[in-house]
């Protein structure tokens, strides 16, 4: 991912498209509006919530506004990445 700047990993969300139910509270409540709606449908044919990319402060609303357990991981910064061999 490309949220590396001066080697420190920056916040970001990620968003388990096949656990959300499409309702758009994280979408809604997200303050620095980097959080989307998506067009395409997931397997039980919602449309899932999506992340820019960047833009993510790591404050954690989307987390508690979401419903739905586990769709929505909020990493801060300095967060390190394992790799999946």
């Amino acid at each position: 991912m490309a949220n590396r700047r001066g080697g420190a990993e920056l916040p970001y969300v990620e968003i388990d498209e096949e656990e959300c139910k499409g309702c758009g509270l994280c979408v809604e409540a997200c303050p620095v509006k980097v959080l989307f709606q998506q067009t395409k449908l997931n397997a039980m044919g919602y449309h899932p919530a999506g992340y820019k990319g960047e833009g993510c402060t790591g404050c954690g609303v989307c987390f508690y506004a979401c419903p739905e357990p586990g769709a929505i991981t909020v990493y801060k910064r300095g967060t390190v990445r394992e790799e999946v061999a």
